[in-house]
């Protein structure tokens, strides 16, 4: 069977009579066994899919499918879905399985897309590897020795290797935007509320946004617009009318794009990236766009900002995995407390007891204020400078990550190291902003290379656009 790019391809074939949705899903099923190597799934729900697939094929035949129907997805193992294990990834939720779904999950369910399996992450989404996971590390299909990026590595290899058409994945700092990146597919993280959290297992509340990988700009259009929209199971959520993303249009007038001069000229930057930016920046201007470097002074507090916050959300979220209500449980404790301090520290991995611990010193009584509530006082200070910026310019380009995809156990003995790996992509969480990254190619090592757009609050219609007109034109 051949490789298929966008849902339109398979509606057209199914109309045609060329595939049905079962063999589809058997495609996908084979894929995945031969690539168990990559380890990006945890759990495949073969013979559920392949029912599912059956049925999506009577509502075809019917006249009576949804707009999802052809569309196979997979889910990051941070996503709820009735009746299944969820474990974040991590072991400190063996043996969980949820007693509801996800309101972005069921708003594909209800369009009748078909979930395959559950995907590889970070563990807890705490990562930039997705080598922290009590799965394992996941592969790049690029190259097997090298990372896929995180924390949603499993949900953007799969998609990379043909394993499903689209996966669900969360980004809180760039976890869907670097992996897509590093594995050179397309990766959209909305503006913050967009999609519903509910169903979402938190690491940080005020900066969790769950978002898509997808091989096309059309596809991400869809699973964007039929994912977003007001919750009444979440307050956050955002009650801004959903625009009709998926009927694309083309591109108006002329766009302002500005570039921080920072993530340009800066010597962490591999040259081949800075080389794509810059060609880029070069094109648009020759097609008549204007293009303006400009400086953010606040660049520098952005990353320190985002994990004084992010850590400090994540020790109060994952207090509540204790050991007794639900999931993993020490076998050797002998009073209260020490089934606590037991379970916590058997049940989770490095990574996240270190955030937890960071979290929870940011937060103590004697540095509250130092930390805690100056590192507010700051994110209020990158939003405005932020907004700021989206009132003379439509979007900002830059680099998504500093380096294409690294390789396994490169940074896993340098914490900050690998934290730096999210440099440009952590502003859009901070701020609130939508981002996404598309693939302009690969290096000289056939490594990909993805560039990141930003715009401003709720305007996904406009990235969208811009997003297909680049990568149709420019690359």
């Amino acid at each position: 069977m051949k490789r298929y790019n966008t849902l339109q391809e398979i509606s057209s074939d199914i109309k045609s009579g060329i595939i049905t949705c079962r063999q589809l899903v058997e495609y996908y099923l084979l894929n995945i066994e031969n690539q168990k190597h990559l380890n990006a799934f945890v759990e495949v729900y073969t013979n559920e899919a392949l029912l599912r697939a059956d049925e999506i094929d009577t509502k075809i035949s019917e006249g009576k499918a949804g707009r999802l129907a052809g569309m196979v997805v997979g889910l990051k193992d941070v996503l709820c879905y009735t009746g299944h294990r969820v474990q974040a990834g991590s072991n400190i939720l063996e043996g969980f399985v949820s007693p509801y779904t996800a309101t972005a999950v069921q708003r594909l369910l209800d369009e009748d897309a078909i979930i395959i399996g559950r995907q590889n992450c970070d563990e807890f989404a705490m990562g930039s590897s997705n080598e922290s996971s009590a799965f394992g590390p996941v592969l790049n299909a690029a190259d097997p020795t090298r990372v896929p990026g995180g924390s949603s590595g499993g949900s953007a290899v799969a998609v990379q290797a043909d394993m499903c058409l689209a996966s669900l994945g969360s980004d809180t700092g760039g976890s869907v935007r670097q992996p897509a990146a590093f594995c050179g597919i397309i990766g959209v993280k909305p503006t913050y509320g967009r999609i519903s959290r509910y169903g979402l297992i938190a690491y940080a509340s005020s900066f969790d946004c769950i978002g898509t990988f997808t091989r096309s700009i059309e596809d991400a259009a869809l699973l964007l617009e039929i994912m977003s929209g007001k919750d009444e199971w979440d307050s956050t959520s955002s009650q801004t009318p959903v625009n009709a993303y998926s009927q694309q249009k083309e591109t108006r007038q002329k766009y302002k794009i500005a570039y921080i001069r920072e993530t340009i000229e800066n010597d962490a930057i591999a040259p081949e990236i800075r080389e794509t930016i810059l060609k880029t920046l070069s094109w648009l201007k020759d097609n008549g766009h204007e293009i303006e470097a400009i400086d953010f002074p606040l660049l520098e507090y952005i990353l320190p900002t985002y994990y004084i916050l992010t850590t400090a959300e994540a020790s109060s979220n994952l207090s509540r995995f204790d050991g007794v209500r639900y999931g993993y449980r020490t076998k050797d404790a002998d009073s209260l407390d020490n089934l606590y301090k037991k379970t916590r520290s058997e049940g989770f991995g490095e990574e996240v007891k270190r955030r937890i611990l960071l979290g929870t010193f940011v937060l103590s009584a004697n540095y509250y204020d130092a930390y805690y509530t100056k590192a507010q006082r700051v994110r209020r200070l990158i939003q405005e400078k932020t907004k700021e910026l989206f009132a003379e310019h439509d979007f900002i380009l830059s680099p998504v990550a500093p380096t294409t995809a690294f390789k396994l156990g490169e940074n896993t003995s340098d914490p900050l190291e690998m934290y730096l790996a999210d440099i440009f992509s952590v502003q859009a969480n901070v701020v609130g902003i939508p981002g996404i990254s598309i693939p302009t190619g690969v290096d000289s090592q056939g490594l990909p290379i993805g560039i990141q757009i930003m715009s401003d609050f709720f305007e996904e219609d406009e990235l969208l656009t811009f997003a297909k007109y680049l990568q149709k034109d420019a690359f």
